[in-house]
This record gives structure tokens, C-alpha cells and sequence, in this order.
């Protein structure tokens, strides 16, 4: 079961998740600034949203090929919401003395992903 192509829908998915990252990391910081990392924010609460949207649609499906599922849920999404992102910019923020701003961050950022998964599985499962 472990085939290259397993390994090749997740490294696809990954490098277009990780480009969108930066693409969007950078487009909130052009449009909202770099005080707070919304970026990031943003990206972990929508991909964690979509992440549940798509799981809990395909545990509903049958014969959805496990190549989609790893390139959308492991390489795509895994990319796009790792947070190694968001654990390194709330170190930074807690170095910088931002103890407010490194809190806000690590609660908004678990709370409000574990909201979108459980919201988005309401939404599929009805």
C-alpha cells in the first residue's frame, strides 16, 4: 500500500499547500500588517475548516481514491496549516516581550481551529 504514488500525492499536494501558505502569509501581512500574525491565523482556522469539510465528506463516500485523500488532507492542508509557523511566530512574540500577543495567538489559533472542524462536521453530517 506504501507505493510511490502514495509518497507523490502527498509531496504534490504539500508543495502547492506550502506555496499557498506563503502566498497568503505574505498577502495579509501586505494588507494588514506584520503587528499580529494574521496570516497565519487565517490559514490554520480556514484549513482547519476545509479539513473537516473534506474528511467528514469523504467518510460519507465510497471508493474515493486514497491518492486524493493525501494529496487534499496530508499534503495540500497538512502543508497549508502546519504549526511550525505558528509555534515559531509565538516564540518570536514571547521573546519580543508580547506576552499578550503570544497568549491571544495560541488561543485563538487552538480554539478557533478545533471551532472549524467541529463546525464544518455540523455542516456535512447535518
Amino acid at each position: 500500500m506504501n507505493s510511490i504514488y502514495m509518497y507523490l500525492s502527498v509531496a504534490c499536494g504539500g508543495a502547492l499547500g506550502a506555496c499557498l501558505r506563503y502566498y497568503f502569509s505574505q498577502l495579509s501581512i501586505k494588507l494588514l500588517g506584520n503587528g499580529f500574525p494574521f496570516g497565519i491565523l487565517i490559514l490554520n482556522v480556514l484549513g482547519s475548516f476545509v479539513l473537516g469539510l473534506v474528511y467528514a465528506y469523504l467518510e460519507q463516500k465510497q471508493g474515493v481514491s486514497i491518492h486524493f485523500k493525501l494529496f487534499v488532507g496530508v499534503g495540500l492542508l497538512g502543508a497549508l496549516t502546519t504549526f511550525s509557523t505558528f509555534s515559531y511566530e509565538t516564540v518570536v512574540l514571547f521573546q519580543q516581550t508580547e506576552y499578550l500577543k503570544a497568549v491571544l495567538n495560541v488561543f485563538l489559533n487552538v480554539s478557533l481551529c478545533l471551532l472549524g472542524v467541529w463546525l464544518a462536521f455540523l455542516l456535512v453530517k447535518g
